[in-house]
């Protein structure tokens, strides 16, 4: 399926080298590359990113959050900034913690979603104006909570903050959302089966050249 050239940026969100997470990353990872999209490729822990806003970088809206938030010293966020405006295509993958993203992903969002770069707001009550283009967002979520409990006690939180706070921000792209449980009751024919799946998700979502 052919999309476009631009990059796809691909988030891994797990502390543990070695851990389902990566594997599932690295196949999206290769298969993209195998295809011929550009990838950017980011484990998030292993490169150490920081994840806390300070109290100074705790933005509202309007221009001048813009303007402190454009003087951005840490380059590993910059760079993260520049590739996100430059990408038509997301993919993150990260378990289910809580309901939410691991610490690391949701302080992600803080830092490179901001005003100016991912989007534009006028007033605190105002719909965003996106900056970004991106077309495509893939989220690959490990769970160890059967579909009926998260769904019946607490209403996929996930589901909300993927498909429905994020992509006005982003540029109103396609959301595929693909969840992988239980994975502590999963052995080695149905974790090879789900790596099979995102695989080929990965390739119908983003294609290649």
């Amino acid at each position: 399926m052919l999309i476009d050239d631009k990059p796809v940026l691909v988030l891994l969100a797990h502390p543990r080298p070695g851990s389902f997470n990566h594997a599932l990353a690295d196949r999206v990872v290769a298969a993209l590359t195998e295809a011929g999209r550009p990838v950017r490729f980011h484990d998030l822990y292993a490169e150490g990113f920081d994840p806390v806003l300070t109290a100074d970088e705790a933005y509202t809206s309007g221009t001048r959050a813009e303007e402190f938030l454009a003087a951005e010293p840490d380059p590993l966020v910059q760079r993260h900034r520049d590739e996100l405006r430059e990408a038509s295509g997301l993919v993150a993958v990260h378990p289910n913690w809580w309901g939410k993203p691991p610490a690391i992903l949701s302080g992600w969002l803080d830092r490179i979603l901001v005003p100016g770069v991912a989007y534009r707001l006028d007033d605190a009550g105002g719909a965003p104006e996106s900056l970004l283009a991106l077309r495509r967002l893939l989220v690959v979520n490990t769970s160890d909570t059967t579909e009926d409990r998260e769904r019946t006690l607490f209403g996929d939180p996930l589901d909300a903050i993927w498909r429905r706070c994020l992509p006005p921000y982003l540029g109103e792209p396609e959301v595929r959302r693909v969840v992988l449980r239980v994975l502590a009751d999963a052995g080695p024919a149905r974790r090879a089966a789900w790596l099979d799946e995102v695989e080929a998700e990965a390739r119908r979502l983003f294609g290649g050249r």
